[in-house]
């Protein structure tokens, strides 16, 4: 009897009579990304990927690595090929990882996303988690910092140093890196529209302290095109916007070889509200918009696209964020091949940092948190990451206190020495379920990225509004659900208790952290060179004001800044005044 047939017999007798009994409990499940998830999976749930089209462009019709066209209308695709498909790890199209060994000769690296208050503040919650076991640095910066303001500012008032910590100078990050083993951890750093000068004090102050450039490791996250479509923390409009990364990325080729110019983040998107498939999309096309940048300076794909790395979101439905990671490997592996013709198989690696969730913690019942945070965490390291932040369950509240930030890196402790899931190498690879949900995933991602092809590009499309719009609907629907119970969250629409929302204690800037961080600011404006600040932001203004291109590269001038001590502040206004600042359109 054949897979199919012995299904139906089980339908038509067993699952009937069982129904019988027992209905099920609502007419439709779904994930959240309203992909139906059907009753049962076996053999016959598996399909082959739908693949990356021709190397010249877009376009619904697809081909396979083997040339033979894959067919939508017949309400199918080819047989699948778990070999082609699949795979072994290491191996393209990476489905299984892009190591042979997955986390059996190395562990993801464990980040903890830390910030708050002055320098000073930041550095000492750095040490803390480093003694604790902490495997790599992530810095957040405060509001006014990811706007490009200095702490003085008055657009700055109130918000010093309450989400991340607050650098207005080079004297700040001197301080914020004191005394840490930059030789031996790497850093990553969330910052976008003045990414460029901020990343210039962090080299300059590494070299300052001992720590040439070229053996400097880490990660700046400089995605500027998923702050036009999700975060809004943008500056200057698009295209100055993306010269500033393409400028990064060109010196980073040449100057800092072990680091990561850009995280092409999904995070942030998923934050807003998209799906996960749309997180993946619209991730993968900012990256195209990158890749497509560089070309287009003159760079060799295979010079600067081993550099890239992403940032995804981890969720709470299990099985999709599992399939997401896959398929995300996959999508990536074929348009590098095919679409850029990249040889270096390096420059085909989608390599990705994870993040559990922010959006699904709580304010009420917080300590239910821990328990989102594990399983999404889980999710993360059965698709694959490469690096892992765990939320606090404190953060629906404020900063993590540093006992909420501990318990967090414990977690990921915990998955990593006592559940077994390190010890074999994408454990799930074959469940028919996973391997189903992966092609599905997959399949989906393709037609979003048809849909931003056919629209002229990401660029394009975020200056119309598309990717934000699909989001907004996403946010909507998913906003609906919860309101009707179909999307139940524990402690808020289920399950609800106001006795169990007992009071979490949360962090505050410490007293004095303002008043130290503004005496340093005034005593840097005070003592420095202040020939030597005119004349590198001069500097930056001619060469801001010049198109484009690798004579006009602007991180050599944002170095000199930086080592002269001019302000952030002050380089963020010579900029604004050179390339205006942007203003979202409203959608209609």
């Amino acid at each position: 009897m054949t897979w199919s047939a012995r299904k139906r017999a089980w339908e038509a007798h067993r699952l009937a009579r069982a129904l019988d009994r027992a209905p099920e409990r609502k007419p439709r499940f779904s994930t959240i990304s309203d992909t139906t998830v059907d009753r049962l999976y076996g053999p016959w749930s598996w399909q082959s990927a739908p693949d990356g089209g021709p190397a010249g462009g877009g376009g619904p019709t697809r081909v396979d690595h083997h040339g033979e066209h894959l067919r939508p209308e017949e309400g199918r695709w080819d047989a699948a090929d778990p070999l082609r498909d699949i795979g072994l790890p290491g191996e393209p199209p990476f489905t299984r990882g892009i190591h042979p060994t997955g986390y059996r000769s190395r562990l993801w690296t464990m980040r903890m996303f830390a910030g708050f208050g002055a320098a000073e503040d930041t550095n000492a919650r750095f040490r803390s988690l480093l003694a604790a076991g902490q495997t790599g640095l992530s810095i957040a910066y405060d509001m006014p910092t990811l706007y490009g303001y200095d702490s003085d500012d008055p657009e700055a008032e109130g918000e010093f140093g309450t989400c991340g910590v607050a650098v207005s100078s080079l004297a700040d990050m001197e301080v914020l890196l004191d005394g840490l083993p930059l030789d031996r951890v790497s850093t990553s750093m969330t910052i976008n529209s003045p990414a460029a000068p901020i990343w210039a004090m962090y080299i300059v102050a590494a070299e300052k302290a001992g720590f040439p450039r070229a053996a400097l490791e880490g990660t700046t996250q400089n995605d500027i095109l998923k702050e036009f479509v999700a975060q809004k923390e943008f500056l200057f409009p698009i295209e100055p916007s993306m010269r500033l990364v393409t400028d990064t990325i060109e010196f980073g080729t040449r100057e800092l070889p072990k680091w990561n110019t850009v995280s092409i983040s999904g995070y942030h998107i998923r934050e807003a509200g998209s799906t996960a498939i749309q997180e993946l999309a619209f991730t993968i096309a900012d990256g195209m918009a990158y890749v497509e940048a560089c070309l287009a300076r003159g760079l060799r794909v295979d010079d600067f696209a081993p550099r890239l790395s992403f940032f995804f979101n981890s969720h709470s439905d299990f099985f999709e964020e599992i399939a997401k990671f896959r398929a995300s490997r996959r999508v990536w592996y074929k348009l590098m091949t095919e679409r850029y013709r990249a040889e270096n198989e390096r420059s085909t690696w989608m390599r990705f940092h994870t993040q559990t969730a922010g959006v699904s913690l709580t304010p009420q019942q917080p300590l239910n948190n821990l328990t989102r945070v594990a399983t999404q965490a889980l999710a993360a390291i059965l698709g694959g990451t490469q690096s892992l932040h765990t939320d606090a369950y404190d953060e629906a509240l404020a900063v993590p206190t540093a006992e909420a930030a501990l318990l967090a890196l414990r977690q990921q402790q915990i998955l990593a020495d006592e559940t077994g899931v390190a010890n074999t190498i994408d454990p799930l690879g074959g469940s028919w379920f996973v391997e189903a949900l992966t092609y599905e995933t997959e399949r989906e991602v393709w037609r979003y990225l048809d849909e931003i092809d056919r629209r002229g590009g990401m660029v394009a499309a975020v200056a119309e509004g598309y990717p934000q719009q699909e989001i907004a609907d996403a946010a909507y629907r998913f906003q609906r659900e919860f309101d009707a119970r179909e999307r139940r969250i524990v402690g808020v629409n289920a399950y609800v208790d106001d006795a169990e929302n007992t009071p979490i204690p949360v962090l505050a800037v410490p007293a004095g952290s303002l008043e130290a961080h503004l005496a340093r600011l005034e005593r840097t404006r005070r003592e420095r060179d202040a020939a030597a600040v005119d004349s590198a932001l001069t500097g930056l203004r001619e060469a801001a004001s010049r198109p484009g291109s690798s004579e006009a590269n602007l991180m050599p001038h944002f170095i000199r800044c930086a080592a002269a001590y001019a302000t952030l502040g002050e380089q963020c206004a010579v900029l604004r005044g050179v390339f205006g600042e942007y203003r979202e359109p409203l959608l209609v």
